[in-house]
């Protein structure tokens, strides 16, 4: 039987944490009930046995599953026959390792959720919460459809991201690949040519800058890589830190252009955890967790905190969140209305689905303005470049013929 860690608030309303061993998390909160205790979050308790074998898998993969899964039981298949079947096609070792363990412990008599947790990399909180919610109400198969749709979305989501940035991404590279190879290779051979204009003081001014920056390049560009080795890896550990964090989520909302971009993918990828969890009847506290992990911005989590502890003392959730101004004005008013009509699961989806779609076009606009302005900088560049070396070569050009 698994142990499940509790907080919850008395009659007085003072908070109270603890764990206890259940069947289930509804054993739990008819427990705390008995005990005159209102739950505000409910978790299970990492086992110490919990394995990761092997690494990760594939989203695409593990949202093939979770459909091949559902499909094997809506056609009668039992559960452990299923997932065997399953565990001999799969092509990661990783997943069959999962897979292996997971057999292992129903056979045991553990829920399947239970037995998804103890593999984190590859089964995440909210696909074993899903899980859970379908075991127990009878529609296990309707919640692993859900999850693989919601896991393939995002899979989806994020290699549209992806693909729209690498061309982007792969000018940069070449363009400064190519203005490196002219400051170091062939701007210095033109610099013996330039040594009596430069006597003369007849250098243009433009010419001097370009060879000197070019001679330190050439000389010092190991201090140029040391510097930005130190500053990666500077940079690297400040933000694996709580202020780090912070600090970098907040400069990503506030960065012009692409802040809006950061803060749809961010709330619409709460919105559809949101959606679907209660949808597949987890409860909204414990759902306002597993979705504020799942955002991915710890700013936008931080509000979500806060409005989960408002919901505890009776609020609605689109108050705290409209007053966090972290959330848009109509996303908080869609979401004050469906809980008036009490449609969370439905509007959340859609609201999702909105921002989603905006969020592409936005990302496309954006790539298609990326593009001529990286080719627009690379050609400056490369005309100062030209026009350099050529300037000089034209003054004595002409003072020959004078």
């Amino acid at each position: 039987m698994p142990n499940y860690s509790y907080i919850a608030r008395n009659m007085s309303g003072e908070k109270i944490t603890g764990s206890m061993a259940a069947a289930t998390e509804r054993d739990v909160v008819n427990t705390l009930t008995g005990k005159s205790l209102f739950p505000i979050s409910i978790a299970t308790e990492k086992s110490s046995a919990a394995v990761t074998l092997g690494g990760k898998v594939s989203t695409q993969k593990v949202a093939t599953f979770y459909d091949q899964l559902a499909s094997l039981l809506k056609n009668g298949v039992p559960l452990l026959k299923s997932i065997s079947i399953l565990r001999q096609q799969a092509s990661s070792q990783a997943m069959q390792n999962a897979l292996d363990d997971v057999i292992s412990k129903v056979e045991d008599g553990q829920g399947l959720g239970e037995a998804f947790s103890r593999h984190p990399k590859i089964f995440n909180e909210m696909a074993v919460n899903m899980t859970k919610a379908g075991a127990e109400g009878g529609f296990l198969e309707d919640a692993l459809e859900r999850v693989a749709a919601f896991t393939e979305q995002q899979s989806e989501l994020r290699s549209r991201t992806v693909g729209a940035l690498i061309y982007p991404a792969v000018l940069l590279m070449a363009g400064s690949t190519v203005v490196s190879l002219l400051l170091v290779f062939v701007v210095p051979r033109f610099d013996p040519m330039f040594d009596a204009l430069r006597q003369k003081n007849e250098l243009p001014a433009q010419t001097e800058i370009l060879l000197n920056f070019s001679k330190w390049l050439a000389s010092y560009w190991w201090v140029m890589l040391t510097v930005f080795a130190v500053l990666f890896v500077a940079i690297r550990v400040q933000l694996n830190t709580p202020k780090g964090k912070i600090l970098s989520d907040t400069l990503k909302l506030k960065t012009p252009m692409f802040g809006v971009i950061f803060q749809n993918l961010a709330i619409a990828r709460f919105c559809r955890v949101l959606g679907t969890l209660l949808k597949n009847g987890v409860p909204m506290i414990r759902s306002l967790d597993i979705s504020r992990e799942a955002v991915g911005n710890h700013v936008l989590s931080k509000a979500i905190a806060s409005a989960t502890e408002n919901i505890t003392s009776g609020a609605t959730l689109s108050t705290p969140l409209a007053k966090s101004g972290r959330f848009p004005r109509n996303v908080t008013e869609m979401i004050a209305v469906a809980e008036e009509s009490n449609t969370m699961d439905t509007v959340l989806v859609n609201i999702a689905q909105g921002l989603e779609k905006e969020t592409t076009r936005r990302l496309d606009l954006m790539v298609k303005l990326i593009e001529p302005l990286l080719l627009t900088i690379m050609a400056g560049v490369i005309l100062f470049v030209v026009m350099a070396l050529l300037l000089p070569i034209m003054n004595m050009s002409n003072a020959l013929r004078e």
